[in-house]
């Protein structure tokens, strides 16, 4: 009995509130992660991967890791370098052939083909009301 009347006169020291927050600062702190704060670790891992998978497209398109630095400056050398390697010896185990990427020309002159073909089309629209109109009876 001495023990429990001892423990009942600790309990009354300390404030109710405050032994409630001291219980539920841990259930509280571990949530932390669930509103979405980054972690200079995690930031840092997302950093890697990016730059392995922009090393590893680049292989993969045929691309020199030269060329894959030019293109993705803010992506970090090192990983880039090792995804490129990584896919490289990939595509060597497997035999896979590199996809070539689109000249940038082509890609330009793409863009002004599809605009043509819509142009084209609205005129016909147009000619194609003009001739319903000059049919119909008035």
């Amino acid at each position: 009995m001495a023990a429990g009347a001892d423990n009942r006169a600790m309990s009354r020291h300390l404030p109710r509130p405050l032994y409630l927050a001291l219980l539920l600062a841990p259930l509280m702190l571990g949530g932390c992660d669930l509103l979405g704060i980054e972690t200079p670790e995690q930031i840092a891992a997302k950093r890697e991967a990016d730059g392995r998978a922009i090393g590893a497209g680049c292989r993969h398109s045929a691309r020199s890791v030269e060329a894959c630095f030019e293109l993705n400056k803010r992506a970090d050398k090192a990983a880039v370098f090792a995804g490129w390697k990584e896919m490289n010896e990939y595509m060597a185990e497997n035999k896979l052939e590199a996809v070539p990427p689109p000249p940038p020309a082509a890609a330009d002159a793409g863009e002004a083909e599809e605009d043509e073909p819509a142009k084209k089309s609205a005129a016909d629209g147009k000619a194609d009301d003009a001739k319903v109109a000059a049919k119909s009876p008035k």
